[in-house]
């Protein structure tokens, strides 16, 4: 027990520096306390000379209880006040950075200005930079709190599993245990495979020997180098347009491959383009400048083994060299491939259990707003469950064993999107290895064609080539055309772009990006899914063009279903 004087030396030796209210009313009242103690010379002593235990030990919780009270209110003051010095700094760091002229009234550009900025290429090696790193799920399941979320979901995937087995058995009186779904999904497997061999040779030949033949014309031995420039460069796009664009659609439509083997194909095809893409655009301002420089005795061409890793390797951005492990550890592969399977199955059970009944049930009409209403906040559950599975089985699992397998150290494949408080953030984080190549190959090369005046045409450009490729990935793979996603993306995308932008902090703006993408989930899942089941009850016999843009379910009032066996 400290006497009296020492307490009111500690009294006086508090700062008072620090506005924290709730800090200074407790340490006054006890240092008024122990002044008042002091000139009463009140003690707690007792006849006998003895300290009340008791009385002490109330006194310790108490100041214990105090303690934790201040320690709470002290890190939450803290907190928010760091907080707010760096939203200042942010601010004055803004301020102080030069704004961009308006390409209004920017001065006009000299012959020559142009005739340099027509002839520049954008220097090879400032684009992005790969380093080691993890992905961060497999940093956050290292805390507890977060893998009981996983665990979680793998709870409520028995929860399914359950809950089909015991309507089965009442149904049918035994346990049924086929996956008549997932056998049709994935049927005319074999050709899906001879498809991508024949897919993944033609990438890995022509696009490298037309590369290497047109470096050939560059060393100064052929004359016009320019005009072969053009004459491979159209070869290529030739080759792009019809050799990985047109036939493989043509396999697929021809031979109606149904849903998953079709997405296995289609999202093949426009990997494979991109990476071709990316080894021609990386590679060709390298040897243009080696041409007007000719700082070595020959260029520097990739070899074919550097092309072939690129080609496997979980990136669309080429690079020579890529940060590698030193070891393969297969148990991590293994356990990433194991759960793929289980998410393929996850949305299996998902498509059985929440979607298929539903839709079955659902008497086709026409349009009602009543209907679709309840059937988008309906498909909202479903619809959301398949995104989570969709991101983690291809984005986390799949990309992470193949990146493995090939020591690829660069596990950045996502950032934490599920933290994006603006639709700005989402659509940069939510699948980096897709961005990455939007935004070196489409929007800064756009941004250097028009000489970096037209910033917001090249963002919307880039929505543009985003949207069209998803609508055309699933107008091929479901067999019908009704633009659901590309409205999406150019109406409600774009607008929330800049309407949740990143300037908008705070919780609520996650609540509130978090709330669109549920709806969009809803929307997609509920109007794809009538579609679908309207092409099957109303099929034409001979539709004429604008019968094949017309969706079917704004039409089609049948609602027995013919082949009740099938999805």
């Amino acid at each position: 027990m400290e006497s009296g004087e020492d307490s009111v030396l500690r009294c006086r030796a508090v700062p008072q520096t620090i506005p924290f209210p709730d800090l200074d009313s407790s340490l006054n009242k006890e240092c008024n306390q122990g002044e008042h103690q002091q000139a009463n010379g009140v003690n707690h002593v007792t006849s006998n000379g003895t300290i009340e235990v008791e009385q002490v030990i109330s006194k310790k919780l108490q100041l214990k209880r105090k303690a934790e009270f201040l320690k709470s209110d002290l890190m939450h003051q803290f907190d928010s006040q760091v907080n707010d010095f760096m939203d200042s700094l942010i601010e004055e760091s803004a301020i102080l950075e030069p704004a961009p002229v308006p390409a209004a009234f920017s001065p006009p550009l000299s012959d020559k200005e142009r005739s340099k900025l027509s002839h520049f290429q954008p220097p090879h090696g400032q684009g992005k930079q790969f380093v080691s790193r993890r992905s961060l799920l497999d940093e956050l399941f290292e805390v507890n709190h977060i893998r009981t979320i996983y665990h979680m979901f793998i709870a409520l995937l028995i929860i399914f599993i359950l809950s089909t087995l015991v309507v089965d058995y009442i149904d049918e009186g035994r346990l049924v245990l086929h996956f008549d779904l997932l056998v049709y999904a994935f049927g005319q497997f074999p050709l899906v495979v001879c498809t991508w061999i024949c897919m993944f040779l033609s990438v890995l030949l022509v696009p490298y020997s037309l590369f290497y033949l047109w470096v050939q014309t560059q060393s100064g031995s052929y004359p016009h180098p320019g005009l072969y420039s053009w004459l491979f460069g159209s070869v290529f796009l030739l080759y792009q347009a019809v050799g990985v664009g047109f036939l493989p659609t043509y396999v697929v439509v021809t031979n109606s491959f149904p849903p998953a083997s079709c997405f296995i194909v289609i999202l093949e095809q426009v990997r494979l383009m991109m990476k071709a893409h990316s080894f021609v655009r990386e590679n060709v301002p390298r040897v243009l400048t080696w041409a007007e420089e000719k700082t070595s005795p020959s260029p520097v061409v990739p070899q074919v083994s550097q092309y072939l890793y690129f080609l496997f390797a979980p990136t669309l951005v080429y690079r020579d060299k890529y940060p590698r492990n030193p070891v393969i550890r297969w148990g991590y592969v293994a356990t990433k491939l194991l759960q793929v399977l289980g998410c393929m199955f996850y949305a299996y059970y998902v498509f059985v259990r929440l979607c298929i009944p539903q839709f079955r049930s659902i008497s086709l009409q026409l349009f009602d707003l009543k209907a679709m209403v309840l059937c988008v906040f309906n498909s909202i559950l479903p619809g959301a469950l398949i995104l989570f599975l969709a991101f983690f089985a291809f984005l986390h699992c799949w990309l992470n064993a193949f990146g493995e397998m090939l020591r690829f150290a660069d596990r950045m494949f996502y950032k934490d999107w599920w933290n994006s408080t603006s639709f700005a953030n989402y659509y940069r984080t939510w699948n980096v290895v897709v961005h990455d190549w939007l935004y070196y190959y489409v929007y800064w090369d756009f941004l250097w064609i028009s000489q970096k005046r037209f910033r917001t045409v090249a963002m919307l450009f880039v929505f543009t080539v985003s949207a069209v490729v998803h609508e055309y990935i699933l107008a091929v793979c479901f067999g019908f055309f009704y633009p659901v996603l590309f409205c999406l993306f150019m109406c409600f995308g774009i607008m929330f772009n800049f309407i949740l932008h990143d300037q908008r902090k705070g919780p609520i703006w996650n609540i509130i990006m978090w709330t669109s993408l549920f709806l969009g989930q809803g929307v997609i899942i509920c109007l794809y899914s009538q579609e679908w089941y309207a092409q099957r009850y109303c099929p034409l016999k001979e539709p004429s063009f604008l019968e094949l843009l017309k969706p079917r379910s704004w039409s089609c009032q049948r609602g027995v279903i013919e082949d009740s066996d099938r999805l």
